[in-house]
């Protein structure tokens, strides 16, 4: 392991250790090429798959890379809001040992559950991931365990790594190579297996524009975060890595920033085209794609689909904001009188212009006169103009329809 300055650094030798170590006990998930998305973006997309990991993201590769190096029947302890906290409770259990994650107090219960199941205990501290920090490194030094950082760490970054050498293994002539940004650690470790590859491979990451700490750092430039709730709260870290930035640094890797629109068309899209789940760190870099084409046209790049644990009902909203999007799941709004037969009507109109009924609410008493009535509805269609045809059929039997907003 090399050194640069006073901060330790990751060398491709030691990503190559570490892919040797970790062997057969981390999936090497499938790198395929996806003709729909390459031709939406212009560019020849090839997608890595690191959500069907066992737990879900990338983490299993650092966290088991890391623990490897930890004394038997020692104990450790890892601060975590999800992902990394999975990561280390899996592969502690099949080491033997003895692990405690310490999350934020709103971390969803779902993720704890998941996280207890998988062996660890659970403390719940802190408003966010640095006070849980503070408070596993205070446990630590308490009760003599070894802090196992999420990203910060050179044996968590050569895990990491490992993804960058399965994907230049499987496609040795990538242009790019595009994954998401918290701390720094995924990125990190696949720049440096890129900058020892035969050709050059350009390796981009990218961050929400409410958590752009790596590229406001990269940039030397007042944080220009918004904060707040973000889809993409795997990367909702507001201080980057010491080690990961010096790497980045290094490796001239840019760091893109995207809006939050961006994020859930891209969950939205791997969902319906590649029939696949990811969290909103799993599709930024497909939405990066989408916001900078000019970044991409032309090229062979690799993105690295670094997470799938996104809640279900999350996931169910972005579903069908995607829809409500492409102008494909309407609301509407009709005024008609108050005459037996009007709702059929109403019906038959939609239904002779080939679109479909999936909600209806009837307001007979809360309507705008005492012999009208309102309609609300929401209409599947092909797309927006579809819509709009929808409406002017509803206007030509002289009813008042409008197209409400989501």
């Amino acid at each position: 392991m090399s050194t640069s300055g006073s901060d330790p650094q990751v060398s491709i030798d030691d990503v190559r250790r570490a892919q040797e170590r970790i062997g057969d006990d981390v999936e090497a998930t499938p790198f395929t090429h996806s003709r729909t998305l390459s031709s939406i973006v212009g560019a020849e997309v090839h997608l890595k798959f690191e959500n069907l990991q066992y737990t879900g993201s990338f983490k299993d590769r650092g966290a088991r890379n890391r623990l490897l190096d930890v004394d038997p029947g020692r104990g450790v302890i890892a601060m975590s809001a999800g992902n990394h906290a999975q990561g280390v409770a899996h592969h502690g259990a099949l080491l033997g040992l003895e692990t405690t994650i310490v999350m934020p107090e709103n971390t969803p219960f779902v993720k704890v559950a998941r996280t207890q199941d998988l062996g660890a205990t659970v403390e719940l501290v802190g408003a966010d991931v640095m006070e849980s920090a503070a408070r596993a490194r205070e446990l630590a030094v308490e009760r003599d365990l070894e802090f196992i950082h999420p990203f910060d760490d050179v044996q968590v970054i050569a895990g990491q790594g490992t993804i960058g050498l399965e994907m230049l293994e499987t496609e040795p002539d990538l242009d790019m190579i595009v994954a998401a940004v918290g701390g720094g650690g995924l990125v990190s470790g696949i720049a440096i297996a890129a900058a020892a590859h035969t050709s050059p491979v350009e390796v981009v990451g990218v961050q929400t524009e409410r958590f752009p700490s790596m590229a406001d750092r990269l940039e030397s430039r007042p944080s220009t975060a918004v904060g707040g709730s973000t889809i993409a709260d795997g990367i909702a870290v507001t201080t980057p890595g010491e080690i990961t930035s010096a790497i980045l640094t290094e490796h001239d890797v840019e760091v893109l920033v995207v809006s939050e629109a961006a994020i859930e068309e891209a969950i939205a899209m791997l969902l319906e085209i590649e029939k696949t789940v990811v969290e909103g760190a799993g599709a930024a870099a497909l939405a990066a794609m989408m916001e900078y084409p000019d970044v991409f046209a032309g090229k062979k790049v690799g993105l690295v689909l670094c997470g799938g644990n996104i809640d279900p009902r999350t996931l169910a909203v972005v579903t069908l904001r995607g829809l409500a999007n492409q102008g494909r799941l309407n609301r509407i709004r009709v005024e008609l009188d108050d005459r037996p037969g009007r709702l059929t009507l109403v019906s038959k109109i939609i239904s002779d212009a080939a679109a479909n009924v999936v909600q209806v609410d009837h307001d007979g008493l809360g309507s705008t006169g005492a012999r009208s009535t309102i309609l609300e509805l929401r209409i599947d269609t092909l797309d927006e103009a579809h819509a709009e045809r929808v409406l002017e059929a509803l206007r030509a039997e002289n009813l008042r329809a409008e197209l409400l907003p989501w």
